[in-house]
């Protein structure tokens, strides 16, 4: 990941306003600084493990060389693909066991954002489906799929969550899951508050008071409505602050809270993957519940072109997808793209063996 070598600059050492002790001090205090910002393009456990060295290496080659444009261009390129492999997502020849946790972290990540993005779509279908029978049967069939895609992720959650969970409580009670305590709090407490104002705020579902939802699809109207409080904040009336100072209060406040709440609840997911202990039978079985939850992006991601692919004259203005239903459907797309990359790279890395967490 070192640089390549650059001839476009003479030496720095011949020019007069760098000799002088006072401007040399200046000058390596400069090029410390901006060592300091290039390393920022590499990951946080690469730039704890050779930063020093690394940064050492780029002050003593700018002084010699000079400032080069290749240089920054070079350790930006090596800084993303390094980002990419710390996150599972392309080849970790060094330390493959690191890749394959980071494989089924990003897996949860890509999963996750998908199932917001997703719940973002499929509640304002149901809420559609609610109130009026749509013009196209072809309506009914995108979020029929879009159901049983969701049902496939939530079971994925569940079957692959459970183990982890077992996994965790049993280092805590072994005395080894003190790492494990932080993350464990975020997820609950993450958690605990998406449920309770979830559940509170779905009490103002706009599909209150209609009756045709029942009959047109699978979707249970409480389902529905907790999914559309949830993922309330995901909406275009952050761009229109005039119309957005218009909503009560509380919902205000929600609006704002619930995306942190859910941050958190990510984040230790992502990180109890990363650091919990699993045997290779577990690792095994928790790469087919990727599997599993791959299919249901992707099934997911046909519901949505299936119903993003109808014009507005054959939607009707209930079924009209907007701005952020676009903006889902690349969302979508990218979590499929990246959820396939992570599980490969998982996939590869698992005859190693991934039983200890990467120091």
């Amino acid at each position: 990941m070192m640089p390549a070598d650059d001839q476009s600059t003479p030496g720095a050492a011949d020019d007069p306003a760098r000799t002088a002790p006072g401007s040399r001090t200046h000058a390596r205090a400069a090029d410390q600084a901006r060592a300091r910002r290039l390393l920022l393009w590499y990951p946080r456990c690469w730039r704890s493990r050779y930063g020093d060295e690394f940064a050492e290496l780029l002050i003593d080659e700018r002084a010699e060389l000079g400032p080069s444009w290749r240089r920054t261009v070079n350790i930006a390129a090596t800084g993303l693909r390094a980002r990419l492999a710390a996150a599972g997502l392309a080849g970790h020849s060094v330390d493959p066991e690191s890749a394959a946790r980071a494989g089924l972290a990003s897996m949860a990540i890509c999963a996750a954002a998908a199932i917001l993005t997703g719940a973002v779509m499929w509640s304002q279908l149901a809420i559609g489906l609610q109130w009026s029978v749509p013009a196209d049967s072809r309506i009914t069939q995108a979020i029929d799929l879009m159901s049983a895609a969701m049902l496939a992720l939530a079971a994925a959650a569940l079957l692959a969550g459970v183990p982890a969970a077992w996994a965790a409580a049993t280092a805590a009670w072994r005395g080894q899951g003190r790492e494990l305590i932080r993350p464990a709090i975020m997820f609950a407490g993450g958690a605990l508050v998406m449920v309770v104002g979830g559940r509170h705020f779905a009490s103002a579902w706009p599909g209150t008071g209609g009756h045709l939802l029942v009959h047109q699809s699978l979707i249970p109207g409480k389902i529905a409505a907790f999914g559309w409080a949830a993922t309330m904040w995901i909406t275009s009336y952050w761009a229109h602050p005039s119309a957005l100072a218009a909503f009560p209060a509380p919902e205000l406040a929600w609006m704002a809270l619930s995306p942190a709440a859910t941050g958190c609840l990510l984040t230790g997911v992502a990180q109890m993957l990363r650091r919990v202990q699993m045997s290779p039978r577990m690792f095994r079985y928790e790469m087919c519940v990727g599997h599993l939850a791959l299919a249901g992006l992707a099934a997911f991601l046909s519901g949505a072109l299936c119903w993003l692919s109808l014009s507005g004259g054959e939607t009707g203005p209930l079924f009209l997808a907007g701005t952020i239903d676009r903006a889902g459907l690349a969302v979508l797309a990218v979590s499929v793209v990246a959820g396939a990359a992570a599980v490969r790279m998982a996939s590869a890395a698992a005859p190693c063996r991934p039983t200890v967490r990467d120091g």
